[in-house]
């Protein structure tokens, strides 16, 4: 009966060992390092799920690249929500997370953000087609038009607040809204709202697509760009040496224009080209 009880007992601390060899240390024999990459899986054409079950889109074959330059990493891709990306990266649950990340000093306190950023993203107003001649936030503020809530952890919101804080004369109305993101062509169709932030990846596969979901609304709702933002991935806390790998690889993938071609391929355009403009 004690061989009993002690194999039992032995059985169960190997499990417990080999059960707390999770994400945060998995290797494999040869000493390379298995990294989680979460990504938001329904965020076309910046990371999604594609028809034959395999991780795509912008960030996403950025970080594919990044893998291919760092021999010491093995590179795993997760699809997730917004909301679990952002959770599961400052858990542990997954090393790095790629969403189209704009930097806010509020994140700099969950998240390693690197030395070098991942891509950019035009961001506009989506607007009634009898709107469209508001180019500017300062137009549509001047103009006392309302604004679609944004969740006040999304960065969508730092954007317009820093806008306000910078035109306190001249402020957009900004309402924190208690979802991470509303559905801003509907809002803005419907006429509850006379705009919303967005950015133009998922607009145009939403609305000039012909296959979007509101291509319908292609004569009746507008994108006006007013930035282009960079974007970052975010890695967990404890992940430095990881992050400063990866800076490393971007570098040369930046000086090799590999950033570009698949800008171009995503996105229709290089964003690359107004970088100098860039602000933000």
């Amino acid at each position: 009966m004690k061989k009993i009880i002690s194999g039992i007992v032995l059985a169960f601390g190997l499990l417990a060992l080999l059960t707390g060899c999770g994400a945060d240390e998995a290797s494999s024999d040869s000493g390379v390092r298995k990294i989680k990459v979460a990504y938001d899986q329904a965020s076309k054409p910046i990371s999604w799920l594609d028809e034959n079950g395999n991780a795509t889109g912008y960030d996403v074959e950025v970080m594919k690249l990044v893998d291919e330059l760092l021999p010491d990493y093995e590179f795993e891709y997760v699809g997730t929500t917004n909301e679990d990306l952002l959770i599961g990266v400052t858990q542990g649950k997954y090393h790095v997370g790629v969403k189209n990340a704009f930097w806010t000093e509020e994140r700099t306190k969950k998240f390693i953000y690197p030395e070098e950023f991942l891509g950019l993203s035009s961001t506009g107003l989506v607007l009634k087609k009898e709107n469209e001649h508001i180019k500017t936030l300062e137009q549509f503020a001047s103009e006392n038009m309302t604004l679609a809530p944004i969740a006040a952890n999304n960065a969508q919101y730092t954007v317009i607040d820093e806008y306000n804080k910078a035109n306190p004369d001249n402020p957009v109305k900004l309402q924190a809204g208690d979802a991470f993101s509303v559905d801003v062509i509907q809002w803005v169709n419907e006429g509850r709202v006379d705009g919303g932030v967005s950015i133009e990846g998922p607009f145009e596969k939403q609305v000039l697509a012909e296959d979007g979901p509101y291509h319908n609304l292609v004569d009746e709702v507008v994108y006006n760009e007013f930035a282009v933002i960079k974007t970052w991935p975010l890695f967990n806390k404890e992940e430095q040496k990881f992050a400063d790998a990866y800076d490393e690889a971007i570098k040369k993938l930046k000086e090799d224009k590999k950033l570009n071609e698949l800008m171009k391929q995503f996105y229709g355009r290089d964003l690359f080209e107004v970088l100098e403009k860039v602000e933000r």
